[in-house]
């Protein structure tokens, strides 16, 4: 057994004995591509675990996330902060190696991954990050950013259709920097490949402008390294490496289902050891195998790193201001000065608020470089362009404006490879209904904390004529229901300006900004902090509080109608808008009750969407003007009378109390 055998054999022989030790886990995978990560962790992947956030490393995304044992020997063996211990401790409560790969958690992991078909899509956001950032920062003489992205990804990814809608995207950017291993082994949980799955990937990549290499035995780690080398010559084009494998190698169980995800036992392990010629006690690496490591993976990233440091101290000198935003970017330090802005704006005023939006992001994009915005196609509707700005393309990197065409999942999940990558913040619209396509992709940014933006136009029954396809009804409550989200209705062009200058500072969320197709009018004269904490009284009662009417969006201007019906008839009510239930809901004790205090029971919430979530507002005493059923196809004026959105519904609702 040579050198790069025996430490293939003990890659596999961790994860063999992490996954009987949990009593849980994927070998499957783990067994048929450690030849594979050998290859590329030790001839061609770039990374220095000393500092394992450095920005010019190579990124690594395990899409096929349940084969993170295999990850995590990778990791342990390389030098990253991830010890013996750590690795008996897979899938443990409180480890740093849990079931499936966690970016906020492990040393060396790059993208939280594990569902499968999200994997590929952010790694085309990573690669997109890299040359953006490589046409604004790189100089003559100075490549400052010039790495690679790689990706693991196996048969369930290519049947998931973001994957798709992202390799896509991928070649027709022209992508060249992006390298796709796919462990090709033919077995899915259920059985055989071929019962759900047996068409030509070679044909498929090829035709949406992939390279395709094809390795025929996954045991072959040097013709696995040949194909890396040959992929990375192709500038072009992303290289997709097809590695035929046998899934679960080495077990009496190898070639089936068997193995894909139950824990092979402590005989089926000790016979695949043996056929590996690693006859070790469990948990146990030779020393050769660490030295192997530290001169291919360790000392290697070492050297480039303290060439890269030489060289960006020749860079700070000489072009200090690039240097200093770079670093800054990295770090995101975004920032908006909302006042000048906000003086263009006038009591009364009448707008959509996704004009608005429209305005601000040309605003902050003039503020910062490496604010890039984008829409799935819809960039007339959702005012998404950045006015001064190219298009990103094969033709013009430095393009600030994102084409990701009809692929909202793809463009949420390439969002979060773009952010995950670092150096830049990124926006991208649709129509709010849609979000429902992207959910999946928004639910891993919210676990990743990424602040991506998504401004989300259309924002209710309003939307009118196109009908109840169009008409978000239970979207909203889906997006608040999300841990770790902002979501943002804002009534007028004040709220709007808080709200975006509240999403361009977030930096560990990402934030929903509802926007209207409709206009509103401009009256709140909200402050930032007035968003920022959630809510606050819009319209405050006369003299002695009676109750209360809780509102967002463009149902604020219809309860201070109300609110002044109210008072005519003797009800003094106070108006509060609310544009935010997650920023509120962090508010201490005190500002609540003064909000909404507790003795004031007779309160309305009004909003045109679902009522799931509001009644923690009003209580078992108030009442909710809500959209409880799917909406019309009418002029919006009509379907918002039908459907009760009316000043004399408000006042009767209130009254009914």
């Amino acid at each position: 057994m040579n050198q790069s055998e025996l430490s293939i054999a003990a890659i596999r022989s961790l994860g063999i004995d992490m996954i009987n030790k949990a009593n849980s886990g994927h070998p499957g995978m783990v067994l048929g591509s450690a030849p594979a990560l050998y290859s590329l962790f030790t001839k061609e992947l770039k990374v220095f675990p000393a500092h394992s956030q450095w920005l010019n490393r190579d990124r690594f995304v395990l899409a096929s996330g349940h084969a993170s044992s295999l990850l995590y020997s990778l990791l342990h063996l390389s030098g990253f902060q991830l010890t013996m211990d750590d690795l008996k401790q897979f899938r443990q409560w409180g480890s740093c190696t849990p079931g499936h790969p966690e970016v906020e958690l492990t040393d060396g992991v790059d993208a939280s991954s594990g569902p499968l078909g999200q994997g590929i899509p952010m790694a085309v956001g990573m690669a997109m990050a890299e040359v953006y950032l490589a046409s604004r920062y790189n100089q003559k003489d100075y490549e400052v950013i010039n790495h690679h992205t790689y990706v693991l990804c196996g048969d369930g990814d290519m049947q998931e259709g973001v994957t798709y809608e992202a390799a896509s995207l991928a070649g027709h950017l022209c992508l060249g920097k992006l390298v796709v291993l796919y462990d090709s082994n033919n077995v899915t949980l259920d059985g055989p490949l071929n019962y759900s799955f047996s068409e030509d990937v070679k044909k498929r990549y090829e035709a949406m402008n992939w390279q395709v290499i094809c390795v025929q035995d996954g045991n072959d780690y040097e013709a696995i390294a040949k194909a890396i080398k040959k992929a990375k010559k192709e500038i072009y084009k992303p290289s997709l490496i097809i590695v035929n494998t046998i899934i679960g190698f080495g077990s009496q169980n190898q070639g089936t289902s068997k193995v894909h995800g139950a824990p092979l036992g402590e005989e089926d392990g000790q016979y695949a050891k043996k056929q590996y010629g690693f006859e070790y006690d469990n948990f146990f690496v030779p020393e050769e195998v660490y030295d192997d490591f530290k001169k291919n993976v360790f000392n290697r990233g070492k050297r480039a790193y303290n060439k890269w440091n030489k060289m960006m101290d020749s860079y700070k000198e000489e072009y200090p201001e690039l240097y200093q935003e770079l670093f800054q970017n990295m770090n995101d330090e975004y920032a908006f000065d909302e006042e000048t802005f906000m003086q263009a704006y006038q009591e009364g005023l009448s707008e959509a608020t996704r004009v608005t939006s429209e305005k601000l992001i040309n605003a902050i994009a003039a503020q910062n470089p490496t604010f890039l915005s984008g829409t799935a196609d819809l960039a007339s509707s959702t005012k998404t362009i950045i006015k001064n700005a190219e298009r990103f393309s094969c033709e013009n990197y430095g393009g600030r404006n994102l084409f990701f065409g009809i692929r909202e999942f793809a463009m949420v999940a390439i969002m979060n490879g773009m952010t995950l990558h670092k150096g830049i913040k990124v926006a991208a619209g649709g129509f709010m209904v849609f979000s429902d396509y992207f959910k999946a992709a928004l639910r891993m940014a919210c676990l990743m904390k990424l602040p991506i933006i998504l401004p989300l136009s259309h924002d209710s029954i309003a939307v009118g004529e196109d009908g109840p396809t169009h008409q978000p009804i239970e979207q909203l409550a889906m997006l608040r229901s999300l841990p770790n989200i902002q979501v943002i209705r804002s009534a007028d062009a004040y709220e709007m300006c808080a709200a975006w200058k509240k999403a361009i500072e977030t930096n560990d969320r990402p934030t929903a900004l509802i926007l209207t197709r409709q206009n509103v009018t401009n009256f709140t004269h909200a402050t930032y902090d007035d968003v920022c904490h959630g809510a606050y009284i819009v319209s405050k009662e006369k003299e002695h509080l009676d109750g209360i009417l809780i509102a967002t969006g463009s149902e604020v201007e219809l309860a201070v109608q109300a609110q002044k019906v109210l008072l005519e008839q003797g009800h003094d009510v106070r108006v509060v808008s609310m544009p935010s239930m997650e920023l509120f809901d962090c508010q201490n004790a005190s500002y609540k009750e003064m909000i909404l205090p507790t003795h004031a029971r007779k309160r309305v919430a009004v909003e045109m969407a679902c009522d799931f979530g509001w009644h923690k507002y009003v209580g078992l005493d108030g009442k909710v003007i809500s959209v409880n059923q799917f909406g019309a196809s009418a002029p919006a004026s009509v379907i918002i009378e039908k459907y009760g959105f009316t000043v004399d519904h408000i006042v009767q609702t209130y009254l009914s109390l």
